[in-house]
C-alpha cells in the first residue's frame, strides 16, 4: 500500500485516459460479424418447417458422431413421455458405446451395471407399470420402490432411468430432494458395554453369544449389512452390567443365557420374537 495520499487515483485516472484514446473493440451485432474462433463451440440449433415442427428426426446420429459426447438429446412419444435419450456419460452414468444396439432397441451390457448390488428388477418393472412409465410421477415412484426395498438401489434407479427416459441425474437429484427417501438399508446397531464392571460381570461372554446369533464379529456387521455390531463406548448411568443396547436403548432383558436366540431373532433367522423374556 503506498504511502502518497491520492497515488491509487492518479494511477486510476492514468489508465482511464489511456484506454480512452484506443480504438474501440465492440462489435456492432448483428450488422457486423465477429471473428469466429477455430475451436469456437456455440450452441446447437433446431430448425423447424413451415408448419411449425421440428425438423429434427431424432435419429441421434449428430450425438452419435460428436467426439466428446457433448451432445444430449431425447425423444417423446405420442403421449408426451421420454422414450429415448441420448447424452453424455457423466449425465446417466453408462457408457455411450455400441450406438447399433442401443437404435435397435437391444440392451447393451453394462460393465459398470454389475457391480451394483442386484435386486429384483421385477418388482421395479411392476411399479413402474402401474405408474404408467411415467417421469412426472417420479416421487411416487421413488416411494414405491423404497417401499419394496427398504431403500432406493443404484441398479432400481438404474431401470428407472431406463424405462422412463428420465435423465439419472434428474432421478438422484429427486431423491436426494427428500429427507425420507435413501439410499442405503436402514443400519441398527447392536452395541454390547466393554466398561471395566460389564467385563467383570461377564460382559465378553455376552458379546460372544451375540456375535455367534448374528453371524458375524465385533466391529463387523451382518452378512446382510442390515445389523452392525460394536462395542459400547461409555456406560449409560444406571445401566445393568453387562449391558446390550440396541440403537442407543439399553436391553436388559438380554443375558448370557438367551443373547444367542435373541441375536438370532433380531437377524431374522429364529421364529421367537424380538422381545425376549
Amino acid at each position: 500500500m503506498s504511502s502518497i495520499p491520492g497515488l491509487g487515483l492518479v494511477k486510476g485516472m492514468a489508465l482511464t485516459l489511456r484506454r480512452f484514446f484506443q480504438p474501440a473493440v465492440t462489435i456492432k451485432y448483428p450488422e457486423l460479424d465477429p471473428d469466429i474462433a477455430v475451436k469456437y463451440r456455440g450452441r446447437l440449433q433446431l430448425l423447424h418447417d413451415e408448419h411449425g415442427t421440428l425438423k429434427c428426426e431424432t435419429c441421434f446420429q449428430c450425438a452419435q458422431a460428436c467426439p466428446i459426447e457433448c451432445i444430449d438429446m431425447g425423444g417423446t412419444d405420442t403421449r408426451g413421455r421420454y422414450a429415448v435419450h441420448w447424452g453424455a456419460a457423466e449425465t446417466y452414468g453408462e457408457r455411450r458405446t455400441e450406438s447399433a444396439l442401443r437404435r435397435s432397441g437391444r440392451e447393451v451390457p453394462d460393465a459398470l451395471f454389475t457391480t451394483f448390488e442386484p435386486v429384483d428388477l421385477a418388482a421395479v418393472d411392476a411399479i413402474l407399470e402401474s405408474h404408467d412409465h411415467d417421469p412426472h410421477r417420479m416421487l411416487s415412484i421413488l416411494e414405491a420402490v423404497q417401499a419394496e426395498f427398504g431403500h432406493l438401489p443404484v441398479a432400481a434407479l438404474k431401470r428407472i432411468s431406463h424405462r422412463t427416459g428420465a435423465w439419472y441425474a434428474m432421478i438422484y437429484g429427486t431423491a436426494s430432494y427428500y429427507r425420507h427417501l435413501r439410499f442405503e438399508r436402514t443400519v441398527e446397531e447392536v452395541a454390547v458395554c466393554r466398561c471395566m464392571a460389564c467385563l467383570m460381570a461377564g460382559g465378553g461372554r455376552l458379546a460372544e453369544a451375540i456375535g455367534a446369533g448374528l453371524r458375524t464379529e465385533m466391529g463387523r456387521p451382518t452378512p446382510d449389512g442390515r445389523i452392525r455390531f460394536a462395542w459400547l463406548s461409555t456406560h449409560p448411568p444406571g445401566g445393568a452390567a453387562p449391558l446390550v443396547a440396541l440403537d442407543g436403548e439399553a436391553q436388559p432383558e438380554v443375558t448370557a443365557t438367551n443373547a444367542t436366540a435373541w441375536a438370532q431373532a433380531l437377524a431374522g433367522e429364529h421364529p421367537a420374537t424380538r422381545t425376549v423374556h
